[in-house]
């Protein structure tokens, strides 16, 4: 399932057994010891590439992988994640989607209303980061576009600085997955971010979007690493698994993160094509648990 769809569409143990069978451990302490993880990198996970597996079973998949968080999920979703032990850490449930989105003046009072209304349910559910978009651009110059979101966002910043909530807009790919789409250079959303000027609004850097768009990862990261508050990971080309068959790096990716002193979370947000879902998650976490 694309992302896209699952976001207009939803508000809304395979590890460790056969190395029990040679030890004298039970199944779980085996799971325990094997999925240990670093926890310099605190791991998250994109609940829409693992749509097909039903919550619960998702959530006690994370328990026994040491994820603590996943990321797009929604009010609907917090109890039962909260029953697990899993952190939200990145919401949604706010705003019309990729397409339209703050760069359009005709939307903003739409927008403030809606951003009023889920950022106390954020706050009052113990979370502190909440998604947002620029919009395509469907013919606006970008420094337009800029002015806009800015004029738009900074009518509610004062109100997510007072619940302790952070906006974050994802920087995403125009040249293959989200054609027209405004915010989709590092360059563009730092200015974006020096224009609102409040330390409740940052980036969320898509490590797969920007290096189709950019590449430079490191560099980026390490010249603008202020105005990014999440992470999101994903193989190129494809978005699948984060291994040896793409091109990044991502051990080299998240030291340089870790360098910039962020405390925040790296969530995996790769399309996994084994037939073992779970266990293409279990790789992609222990790559980047450096």
């Amino acid at each position: 399932m694309k992302r896209r769809n699952f976001i207009s569409t939803s508000a809304a143990a395979s590890v460790g057994i056969m190395a029990c069978k040679s030890t004298n451990a039970m199944p779980n302490e085996t799971m325990e010891a094997e999925n240990k993880l670093k926890n310099n990198i605190n791991h998250s996970v994109c609940r829409w590439c693992y749509s097909k597996i039903p919550m619960e079973d998702f959530l006690k998949s994370l328990n026994e992988l040491g994820i603590k968080a996943m990321d797009l999920t929604g009010p609907e979703d917090w109890p039962i994640m909260k029953k697990y032990g899993i952190h939200a850490s990145m919401c949604w449930g706010a705003g019309k989607g990729i397409l339209e989105g703050w760069n359009d003046p005709k939307l903003h009072e739409e927008l403030i209303a809606d951003y009023k209304r889920v950022i106390p349910l954020v706050a009052e559910a113990g979370y502190t980061n909440l998604i947002c978009f620029s919009g395509n651009r469907n013919g606006m110059p970008d420094d337009e576009g800029l002015k806009n979101c800015a004029d738009g966002l900074k009518q509610i910043m004062s109100f997510a600085e007072k619940h302790g909530v952070v906006l974050q807009m994802e920087l995403l790919n125009s040249k293959v997955d989200h054609a027209d789409y405004m915010c989709d250079t590092s360059a563009w959303g730092v200015e974006l971010c020096k224009a609102i000027g409040s330390d409740n609004f940052k980036l969320l850097y898509d490590i797969y979007h920007m290096q189709i768009m950019e590449g430079d990862i490191i560099r980026n990261i390490q010249d603008y690493h202020q105005y990014f508050g999440h992470y999101h990971t994903g193989g190129n080309p494809g978005r699948n698994e984060i291994n040896d068959t793409q091109e990044l790096f991502y051990p080299a990716i998240m030291k340089a993160i870790l360098e910039t002193g962020y405390k925040g979370y790296v969530a995996q947000e790769f399309i996994p094509t084994w037939d073992d879902k779970i266990a293409a998650l279990k790789e992609g976490v222990t790559i980047c648990d450096v």
